[in-house]
């Protein structure tokens, strides 16, 4: 199960000035958000409103698994691609991967790390996705080229078959040169954007490949869906949304993501692209300039108690932390008694994960003291089914809010320009009149 509470947000707990009255709040709330849910659903048939990430869960991933099962030869996988092509796949990977493949991910072009991660590998035993719906992401397709090299110098005519490509089913140019050199490939559907795109081949296939359970993911985004399709008071994404929207309106601007658990501790980074790209927005849908977005921060439990946490309950009033955690441990270790150190005897014979929840529980309550307000998503394990449900809810949460804040969440047109420099200052053809008004402003590489 995923559940939610919300008691340290509610006004009887930190105030009226920072605080909602939330029964009331959620009640008052009731008929915009089912207009929220009936838009969303309205638009799901379109496929320029991107929303196909919805239908994703229910889709067939046997193919998919067949191909990793087939590729039990390779020990290591590369995986290129930059923001959604990776966050989401890397997140998980890290929570959930054992049993299959160890995932490499190349999501920069910093030289070092790349040149130190290809001296690390055999390419014999090495596979290569590369991830991009164009295939024209710049630094994603620099490290292709990079690794087409290795490979070819370390396989030979071999090379083909430690090649696997995600990228759009009909458009770009991964899709001929793929035909043209006999890979496999997998499709990136259409009206999936990026930061949506984890439950695709995008996130699938490395996970597949990594031995992770993709069917009880896709099973936990399933239940996120029936969630986000509820009435209001039952509708889990919706609650949170709202109260994302109205922490934002009493003034909380930055969203806090705290899991408790080292496991989890990429899936704060997964959270800040999506949130970051989706819901920071210059104008809403009728064109007024409204420059909106709550700006997320990622943070870990217990490592981050004794760095963030000073700022969240003692510095400004402009935060709302969410924390995730899990009921449950898959394994644990009781702490044993020590002669000499009787001073830790309050630690005798407790286990790590009681340490872990016990901590957990007493930052809340500590902020809460200090009128922060704060709420927790429980899951009952960090497994796949659990992991698939949180990151659909926090798909559907982002869309929720885009529909609060009257932006389009699907959009991202404040990252294009900067593509679009960066194309000019590397000579890319089309763009000579961005670089000449580069050279005009003294910009070089």
């Amino acid at each position: 199960m995923l559940q939610l509470d919300f008691t340290n947000i509610d006004s009887s707990r930190i105030g009226p000035d920072r605080g909602l009255e939330w029964r009331r709040e959620l009640a008052a709330a009731t008929p915009r958000l089912r207009e929220a849910a009936a838009a969303l659903a309205g638009r799901s048939s379109d496929p320029q409103a991107m929303l196909g990430w919805i239908r994703l869960p229910d889709e067939d991933p046997r193919e998919l698994v067949s191909y990793a099962a087939a590729q039990s030869w390779a020990s290591d996988v590369l995986v290129l691609g930059i923001g959604g092509s990776a966050l989401g796949a890397k997140a998980l990977g890290a929570a959930l991967g054992g049993g299959g493949a160890r995932l490499h991910f190349v999501d920069n072009v910093e030289p070092e790390p790349v040149a130190a991660l290809l001296a690390s590998l055999d390419p014999r035993r090495t596979l290569v996705n590369v991830i991009s719906k164009s295939g024209t992401t710049a630094e994603t397709m620099a490290a292709f080229l990079l690794a087409l090299d290795w490979l070819r110098r370390g396989l030979g005519d071999d090379w083909r078959r430690h090649v696997v490509v995600t990228t759009d089913p009909e458009k770009g140019i991964l899709r001929p040169f793929a035909a043209r050199h006999g890979l496999s490939a997998f499709a990136v559907p259409p009206d999936v954007g990026g930061r949506f795109s984890v439950f695709s081949p995008v996130g699938l296939l490395p996970l597949a490949l990594a031995g992770v359970d993709v069917a009880g993911l896709l099973a936990g985004a399933r239940r996120a869906n029936e969630s986000a399709r509820s009435e209001p008071e039952a509708n889990l994404p919706a609650q949170t949304a709202l109260a994302q929207y109205l922490a934002w309106r009493k003034g909380q601007r930055i969203s806090v993501l705290m899991p408790y658990s080292t496991r989890l501790a990429l899936i704060p980074a997964w959270f800040v692209q999506l949130h970051a790209e989706s819901l920071g927005k210059a104008y809403d849908r009728s064109g007024s300039r409204v420059h909106v977005g709550p700006t997320p921060l990622a943070a870990v439990g217990a490592t981050d108690q004794h760095s963030q946490v000073q700022l969240f309950r003692e510095g400004p009033f402009d935060k709302l932390v969410v924390f995730v955690r899990h009921r449950e441990a898959d394994q644990d270790l009781t702490l044993p008694a020590e002669e000499g150190l009787e001073e830790l005897s309050y630690l005798f014979g407790k286990s790590l994960f009681t340490l872990l929840a016990a901590e957990a529980a007493a930052t809340a309550h500590a902020l809460a003291a200090a009128r922060r307000p704060n709420y927790t998503i429980f899951i009952d394990r960090p497994d796949a089914f659990h992991l698939g449900w949180l990151l659909q809810h926090l798909m559907w949460q982002t869309a929720f809010l885009g529909e609060l804040f009257n932006v389009n969440a699907f959009d991202q047109p404040g990252v294009e320009l900067g593509k679009q420099y960066t194309y000019a200052l590397l000579g890319r053809p089309g763009f000579e009149e961005l670089a000449a008004e580069l050279r005009a402003a003294g910009v070089e590489p």
